[in-house]
């Protein structure tokens, strides 16, 4: 026997193996699609309840390893199932010739057939026949499971039949001497009639009747025969199948013990009908010991009556532990052959689930352990990378993550020998991805895990996959760029730089064609930020709180309430409302404080704002870190389409050719003040110039709130000068209205008549005041003082603008200033010849209003 079944369980043994396959030339959906319901069929109830009978199917199995269904009767084809496609009569001797040709292969032990046709009706497919079913078409085909029963029931009267006949074989008789394949050579000319020749003829016999038992749903019987044939075997030094009893009892104990199986297989199995007493509640009692076996609960029928004096001796299942002990002597036996090496792995396997069900891990892996140094014929490299792939999942199994992992490579590794044609670099890449989560420890396997990176890069490129290639070397990069050197951090990211030139990084799923789904990687740590904070707008630009210029000022205090939970919840934080306002249509700034953890210079391209809430228009940039910068400001900018609150969730960049997505809630320490803020309607934006020169004076420091200009003017008392205010509305909101006062600052002399003096009617004729148009308005200075020392007065005025006096927001003037050339101070020398005058500072308003109003300041110096 040559190929092992990798899947083999205890539970097994009580199975009769048949063979479903295909005539043919039938489809592959067609044909798993039938497949799948006589697999439903795994069990049924014979003899009125009293036994179970189990079935496994295989749709392929050598016929070579049908060779040892003496030794072993489970691995012995006793049943084929054939499907085939027929659609007319004249092609259907054919089709039946080729199922007598299928039959020929396991015929030497096959108790029955059937054949499933179809596509044939008519004459041929009405007449009754008991080893041919006729269905018109995959559908309509509802009796398939009703026929596999009634199949099962004719194999349940063959195996009942060489069972009794096996079974009343007396001891005197001449019981011929079962043998496996490569022993027939070894007992040619041997005397047949010596003792020990007749004691291994009948403790080979036992065995099998045994097996038979065991098949046939007779638990009791079965393990009754199975210690005789150890007593027998053992007398006679016959290893081999010494070894073939021993396991055939601790497969008829692992039965008893656990109904449920060990397989893992989904679905508990029936547990028997008349089996063994009522016991099971002592089953996993610890320490259980053995029972002996009431001679009148076996049947008359189904043993020798030579036997019936050893049943009241014999000992019926072994313990939990004695299984183990038992199943390391059947192996044992096994290494003495070399042509057994299959029997002995199979062994292996088995006791590796036995221990798993029992926890016993570490009893398991040297189990395990001594099946990975069996050494079997000369495997291809499919077979290898089967049987490693196997252990990995028994190491699994027992919880030897690392032991999977080891198995896990070397099935890797067999997939892309040198020595393959073809080598599977899929199964290479299924192999590293299943042994990714063993890996996750994050600390001591830092060099194993970029390791097992690289293959997975090497494996994708050479599947014909870069954007896979790409996703694994991103998740490298980001995962271990801690752990790579300076030398290591150039090499990785010049490799994507090559890969990304053929297929860009993005930030979609890849699903592969396993169902597997990888995610993606942002560049969190390309570059790595460390502050978020969201900017107010300038002073010019900035929205203000409604104030009258004409009335009082509306109190907007609100009451204070100390509350002595303080939320350190981060994402709490980063979620507050900031207290200023952005402003439809206005470039907003959002300052990142980075920098470049890499060894040489970081450019990152394409770099913008990850918002919610209103709609956003990122304007991306593009900047160039040096090598290992300290914090780097870098600020982002952006326009706000509409209103409402918008919230900076993170933000976008493009390094190496692989786009990121980086959200803030996935970064570490990271510091920010908010990251949400109301974004108020469009204001209007005005441009006030004056016909006067500027001055360098200034008499009152200028608030947070206003946008002062100071100009200039001497004036002599009695005289009077026009000063011309012109207004531009640049920005993209008409002006609606304008208010204009006037406020003394402050006053040492008695003023006499108005100082200021203006007429609105013109200017107010123009308003509504598009976008894009201009107005002005006159002011008339006199200067009428009560003063005997002073020759001139030097008057400043200064443009500026102040609050909003619309409902319920307000700004300031969005003012540009043009540039004036400024008038040369006046000489204080001078000054004095004309007399010694008094200083008086007088303040005006001017206010210009819109749908949202906005003022301007001026202030003079006398």
């Amino acid at each position: 026997m040559s190929v092992p079944d990798y899947m083999q369980c205890a539970e097994d043994h009580q199975t009769l193996l048949v063979v479903v396959q295909p005539v043919g030339i039938v489809s592959e959906e067609n044909f798993f699609r039938i497949y799948k319901r006589i697999c439903s069929v795994s069990q049924i109830s014979v003899r009125d309840n009293q036994r179970v009978l189990y079935i496994r199917y295989r749709h392929h199995y050598p016929p070579e390893n049908n060779e040892w269904g003496d030794f072993q009767t489970h691995r012995k084809v006793v049943g084929l199932i054939t499907i085939t496609d027929c659609f007319s009569a004249k092609d259907w001797p054919q089709t039946f010739e080729k199922f007598h040709v299928q039959k020929e292969i396991y015929g030497s032990t096959l108790y029955d057939s059937r054949l499933i046709v179809f596509g044939l009706q008519g004459e041929i497919a009405e007449q009754p026949r008991t080893d041919v079913a006729f269905y018109p078409n995959y559908e309509d085909c509802e009796t398939v499971e009703k026929r596999i029963e009634d199949f099962i029931e004719s194999l349940f009267i063959v195996l009942e039949s060489k069972r009794l006949d096996r079974a009343t074989d007396k001891s005197g008789d001449k019981i011929p001497l079962l043998c496996v394949p490569f022993e027939k050579k070894d007992f040619v000319g041997l005397d047949t009639d010596s003792r020990h020749y007749k004691k291994r003829c009948q403790g080979r016999m036992r065995k099998h009747v045994g097996d038979l038992c065991l098949q046939a749903g007779m638990l009791q019987d079965s393990l009754v025969h199975y210690h005789m044939s150890v007593e027998l075997l053992r007398s006679v030094n016959d290893f081999l199948w010494l070894g073939a009893a021993l396991e055939g009892l601790c497969s008829a104990s692992v039965i008893y013990h656990y109904p449920g199986g060990t397989g893992g297989k989904s679905g508990a199995r029936k547990s028997q009908g008349s089996s063994l007493p009522a016991e099971a509640a002592n089953r996993h009692r610890p320490g259980a010991q053995e029972v002996l076996i009431d001679p009148g609960a076996l049947t008359t029928n189904g043993i020798n009556p030579d036997t019936s004096a050893e049943i009241g001796r014999a000992k019926n299942c072994l313990s939990p532990e004695d299984i183990i002990d038992k199943y390391k002597e059947a192996i044992s036996y096994y290494s003495k052959y070399k042509n057994a090496g299959v029997i002995e792995l199979e062994a292996c396997v088995k006791a590796v689930r036995v221990l798993a069900i029992q926890k016993r891990s570490m009893e398991a892996s040297e189990f395990l352990q001594n099946a990975v140094y069996i050494n079997l014929r000369q495997l291809s490299e499919e077979e290898k990378i089967q049987r490693y792939s196997i252990l990995s999942e028994l190491y699994e199994l027992i919880g030897f993550i690392a032991s999977r992992r080891s198995s896990r490579t070397l099935a890797r590794m067999q997939c892309v020998a040198p020595s393959i044609t073809e080598p599977g670099w899929r199964a290479a890449t299924n192999s590293s991805w299943s042994t990714l989560p063993g890996y996750s420890t994050h600390r001591g396997w830092a060099a194993v895990q970029m390791r097992l990176l690289h293959e997975l890069v090497y494996a994708s490129r050479r599947m014909g996959n870069p954007a896979l290639s790409v996703r694994h070397l991103s998740f490298l990069l980001q995962t271990m760029l801690d752990f790579l050197s300076d030398q290591e951090k150039k090499d990785v990211t010049q490799s994507l730089e090559n890969y990304t030139s053929k297929c860009p990084g993005t930030m979609e799923l890849i699903t592969l064609p396993g169902g597997l789904t990888l995610p993606p990687v942002p560049f969190t740590k390309l570059p790595i930020v460390r502050r978020v904070k969201l900017l107010n707008l300038p002073a010019s630009l900035r929205p203000q709180k409604m104030k009258s210029l004409l009335g009082q000022n509306v109190s907007t205090k609100s009451p204070f309430i100390y509350s002595p939970i303080i939320a350190h919840n981060r994402g709490e934080e980063r979620n507050k409302k900031i207290d200023f306002q952005w402003v439809q249509g206005d470039v907003c700034e959002v300052q990142l404080m980075v920098y470049n953890p890499m060894p040489f210079e970081l450019r990152v391209e394409n770099m913008g704002l990850l918002t919610s809430g209103v709609a956003f228009e990122s304007l991306p940039a593009a900047l160039s870190l040096p090598a290992e910068s300290g914090l780097y400001p870098v600020t982002l900018v952006g326009v706000p389409q509409t209103t409402g609150t918008i919230t900076v969730n993170g933000y976008h960049t493009t390094v190496f050719g692989v786009f990121s997505d980086c959200l803030l809630d996935n970064l570490p320490g990271i510091k920010t003040s908010g990251s949400t803020v109301e974004v108020i309607p469009a204001l209007p934006r005005l441009q006030i110039n004056t016909s006067l020169p500027r001055s360098a004076h200034s008499l009152q420091p200028s608030s947070g709130d206003e946008i002062s200009t100071n100009v200039s003017v001497q004036l002599y008392n009695g005289e009077t000068q026009q000063l011309i205010v012109r207004l531009e509305n640049i920005g993209m909101e008409p002006l609606e209205k304008l208010e204009v006062t006037s406020k003394i600052l402050t006053t040492k002399e008695k003023l006499y008549g108005d100082f200021l003096s203006w007429n609105l009617e013109e200017t107010l004729a123009q308003f509504p005041l598009k976008p894009g148009k201009v107005a002005t308005f006159t002011i008339n200075i006199k200067v009428k003082l009560d003063f005997s020392c002073q020759e001139n007065l030097l008057q400043d005025l200064s443009d500026d603008g102040i609050s909003v006096s619309g409902f319920p927001l307000s700004s300031p003037f969005r003012q540009v200033v043009r540039p004036r050339v400024e008038s040369k101070p006046v000489n204080p020398s001078e000054s004095s010849k004309a007399g010694d005058f008094s200083h008086v500072k007088v303040s005006r308003f001017y206010k210009s209003s819109s749908a949202e109003c906005r003022s301007w300041f001026l202030q003079s110096f006398f």
